[in-house]
């Protein structure tokens, strides 16, 4: 299991623009139109990950909470599908299905906008505030397979509160550590 650390994008990086399959409606959307009222989450993730695997259940819970709130979570899956054919479209929407996850599943088939984000592996958490200004990127908190710490979100919750409250993030922003995305050759 590899063991790849975000690449941490810099603060203030305006959000690149995106139109990508959602895999469980079969629609184009794009980031404009998935924008929340007070911020974004976009998470690279995927389905066979076993670091995302580990977080699945906290990805959903953080998401039912703060969406009332204004916050919009799109997650992205750019993982090339040819030689990782678990991480395909059609197994995308069964796998989101499943779990139950409360935002759009994409499908990055050209890996286009993996690149733009400067993203480097599953889980990959990036909060953009209102404007789609990077505030917060980095991990959900310090659980990863085996380790032993609780799976809680303290580190994505504390970025999102203090967005909301208008706060500045003091806390160090710690890059998240999992597969590395499946890059095409």
């Amino acid at each position: 299991m590899a063991r790849t650390p975000s690449n941490m994008l810099p603060l203030g990086t305006e959000a690149p623009e995106f139109a990508l399959l959602d895999t469980v409606s079969s629609n184009i959307l794009t980031l404009d139109g998935l924008k929340g009222e007070n911020g974004t989450v976009i998470m690279f993730i995927c389905n066979h990950c076993p670091f995302v695997i580990h977080v699945n259940s906290e990805i959903i819970a953080i998401a039912n909470q703060y969406k009332s709130k204004g916050i919009s979570f799109i997650a992205i899956s750019s993982n090339d599908v040819e030689n990782y054919p678990q991480d395909g479209p059609d197994k995308m929407k069964v796998h989101a299905k499943t779990v139950g996850y409360p935002f759009p599943y994409l499908y990055d088939e050209t890996q286009e906008v993996a690149n733009a984000y400067d993203a480097a592996c599953t889980p990959d958490f990036y909060l953009f505030n209102s404007d789609l200004k990077l505030v917060y990127r980095g991990q959900l908190d310090g659980s990863r397979p085996g380790n032993s710490i609780p799976l809680t979100g303290k580190d994505l919750r504390h970025a999102l509160d203090c967005l909301l409250d208008g706060k500045e993030n003091l806390e160090p922003q710690k890059p998240s550590i999992g597969c590395n995305i499946k890059w095409k050759v």
